[in-house]
């Protein structure tokens, strides 16, 4: 095997030293930690390069896995300039391409034949509802959609329905989701059929066991390449180990300061155990970045080094001129404030000539965008998100906005339309069909002829006359109590919060989030009428315009990317770290949560800015809030803090008791009402000893208003209100 296109190996001069060792360790298992910037594709597709330039291999003898499409067609085109010309019949793909190819070759041993069908989520959902309806499963009580989560769950961990064991049971339909999952597998058999589940799992089974199919790919692959290691689960660990097992040439490149997918099964375990699965392991560590000016690259790493579970790195700048600004931490009075703060830096930048489409605002959560979008409206900034939909095309804001058209506007036959049924209420089409010609040869709104019953029979005929009923009681709440406390208990009386707190998916925490930001909004107006024509002019906004426009995204979303100027707002606790993620996975959760944060600081090439507000709105009130603990992480002399917070004690105390906005509180559920502490009465001395419900027993260190420093006897110094805690 000779060189490839008699290309001399120069492409190895434009390495530096680490990245080269990288390149050059083709014996035996390699680690190659790299930091956010410092060359990991070029170091990955080098490796691959020089592997069939030097002769140790055939393309076809190296199996290289992406996590995405575009990360494959990518490595496939700069190899392909490397090797001067295309390399035939390589193994380059995702793990869910490279192993459908690999388990089209042994359906068999799987009862499948090699022509099966690979079901997408709606084909996969159907078959559950069929398989839920034969086995006489209540689906209003266990939704399908939480039945797909637990068994992708299981399936990316690697688990057939032989291989559960009583630690794997959960409580859905009674323990049946073991037996359901059974079911399915075999409804999936018959049907000659896998979903993107099986590809892996059955391919790793029969990896374990067909001793010849896996000696076979064993001898084929000599050299075995993975991209963004950190980002893989059990499944796909499994997998790459068996294959790996022969030769033990298995590259792995990857962050374990960037592993923030736990959420959809990635094991960050996978990457620190490397050394233990594969004894010998060499460990490269890619420390130069040269995306990031020092002071960016410094608070990151010392944010960082506050976790445990990672291996260590110290990132530093291989950039020539390495000086920058410091991150600006902005301490601003209300999150109001703080939408405009971002707004009026980002218009300041681009009177200095900087383009919009190297600005981003990456926040923790979805529902953060609603203020920057309607800010940067207001501003004429054009604006884009990326990965979603703006705010206020988002499903379920379409669909309380749907509800609100209703209360205002009887005749606005497309609201009727759009929530007669949603939540479900039995009205089908041929009762919808009824009520429309209904209206027709009547001359009156739909919702004129439902509430005269519209010619309708049985179930659909009360339903109709239910939600009638429900509409003239919303309107006199909206008279009797203003818009806020109508909309709060529209959402709750409908039954809209209680099916999106039923749903499983991943997606409904966050649609539950999007609604509550969407009360917050309405607060903001007088009216609902001055609401609904606030909306209508914020979807006037074109977003297909062309031109410049800021990137609007979560963190989650902005893994991989990078501009000159970055905003990170939010830094509050709560919000972010996200409490949700702590309460959840405890010291883990809190480790990821800061690798997101490490994620976010990383995108920046040139300024980082990063807010947090004294006081939010939770539903109609104002609540104070807590700067993120992630902020006292961040070394002092990288830091520049400015921000009106910092006189907000001055601005409290001259303001009267009426000036500070505190609406009235609806009635609601908890899920709406983030039950808000009243505030205590007597200040709590320093030295006195406390009792907090998560916490437990801390003595006061110092006080700031509301905001005590307390020592924790377990859980260590921390920062919280006064009115969480109980003088013992």
């Amino acid at each position: 095997m000779g060189r490839i296109g008699g290309v001399t190996q120069t492409y190895l001069a434009k390495l530096n030293p680490e990245q080269r060792e990288a390149v050059e360790a083709l014996e035996g298992p390699l680690l190659v930690l790299a930091g956010a910037g410092t060359g990991k594709t070029r170091v990955l597709t080098t490796r691959f390069a020089h592997i069939l330039m030097s002769g140790r291999a055939f393309p076809s003898q190296v199996l290289a896995v992406t996590f995405t499409n575009k990360a494959a067609r990518e490595m496939r085109e700069r190899v392909s300039a490397m090797i001067g010309g295309p390399a035939e019949g390589l193994w380059l793909g995702t793990f869910h391409a490279l192993a459908a190819r690999m388990l089209r070759r042994h359906a068999e041993l799987v009862g499948l034949t090699p022509s099966f069908t690979i079901l997408d989520a709606d084909d996969q959902l159907r078959l559950l509802k069929q398989v839920m309806d034969a086995a006489r499963v209540d689906m209003k009580r266990w939704p399908p959609q939480a039945l797909m989560g637990i068994i992708q769950r299981w399936k990316d961990r690697g688990l057939t329905p032989a291989r559960l064991g009583a630690a794997d049971a959960v409580e859905f339909a009674n323990g049946r989701a073991e037996a359901l999952y059974v079911a399915y597998q075999d409804r999936l058999r018959t049907l000659n059929a896998a979903d993107f589940g099986d590809l892996l799992l059955h391919m790793t089974e029969i990896l374990r066991d067909q001793a010849a199919v896996l000696a076979e790919y064993q001898r084929k692959f000599r050299y075995i390449l993975v991209d963004e290691y950190q980002d893989t689960n059990v499944v796909q660990y499994l997998w790459l180990r068996l294959l790996a097992q022969a030769h033990r040439n298995i590259c792995c490149v990857g962050d374990d300061d960037q592993s923030i997918y736990s959420w959809r099964g990635a094991e960050v375990e996978n990457i620190l155990r490397f050394a233990t699965d594969f004894p010998g392991a060499k460990i490269v560590r890619l420390e130069r970045n040269y995306r990031s000016t020092a002071p960016i690259l410094n608070a990151a790493s010392a944010l960082i080094a506050h976790n445990a579970g990672r291996l260590g790195k110290t990132l530093r700048s291989g950039k020539a001129e390495a000086a920058g600004e410091p991150i600006q931490v902005l301490a601003l009075w209300d999150s109001d404030e703080e939408a405009r703060a971002v707004g009026e830096r980002i218009e300041a930048l681009r009177r200095a000539g900087e383009s919009l489409a190297e600005m981003a605002v990456l926040v923790r959560a979805g529902f953060q965008t609603r203020a920057f979008e309607e800010r940067l409206i207001v501003l004429g900034i054009p604006y884009r998100v990326v990965g979603g939909l703006r705010f206020y095309e988002r499903a379920e804001i379409r669909d309380a906005v749907a509800y609100f058209r209703m209360v205002q506007q009887p005749a606005d036959d497309l609201a009727f339309e759009r929530i007669v049924n949603v939540p479900r209420r039995g009205i089908g089409e041929t009762s919808l069909r009824a009520l429309h010609e209904a209206a027709r040869r009547e001359g009156v709104p739909l919702s004129v002829v439902a509430e005269a019953g519209g010619n309708l029979r049985g179930r659909a005929r009360e339903a109709m006359a239910g939600l009638s009923r429900q509409i003239r009681q919303w309107r006199e709440i909206n008279a009797r109590e203003g818009h806020v406390v109508m909309a709060a208990t529209l959402l709750e009386d409908s039954g809209y919060t209680a099916m999106w707190q039923a749903d499983k998916s991943p997606e409904a925490p966050g649609r539950l989030e999007n609604l509550k930001e969407l009360l917050r909004a309405m607060a903001e107006f007088e009216t609902l009428a001055g609401f609904l024509d606030h909306v209508s002019l914020v979807m006037e906004n074109d977003e297909t315009a062309g031109g410049a426009r800021v990137s609007l995204m979560t963190l989650h979303g902005a893994k991989g990317l990078e501009f000159d100027t970055v905003f990170l707002p939010g830094w509050e606790e709560g919000v972010f770290p996200n409490q949700r993620a702590m309460d959840e996975q405890g010291a883990k959760g809190l480790e990821e949560e800061r690798r997101l944060a490490y994620v976010g600081l990383t995108r920046a090439r040139r300024r980082a800015i990063i807010s947090h507000a004294a006081n939010r709105r939770i539903y109609a009130n104002w609540q104070a809030s807590v700067p993120s603990r992630f902020l006292d992480e961040l070394p002092a002399a990288e830091v520049a803090r400015e921000g009106s917070a910092a006189l907000a004690r001055d601005r409290r105390a001259m303001l009267p008791p009426t000036s500070f906005p505190v609406m009235a509180r609806a009635r609601v559920t908890e899920v709406w009402a983030q039950t808000a502490r009243p505030a205590r009465t007597t200040p709590i001395a320093v030295g006195a000893r406390v009792f907090h419900d998560k916490f437990g027993h801390g003595t006061v260190t110092a006080a700031d208003e509301d905001r005590l420093d307390v020592r924790f006897d377990k859980a260590g110094d921390k920062r919280v209100l006064d009115r969480f805690l109980t003088v013992t």
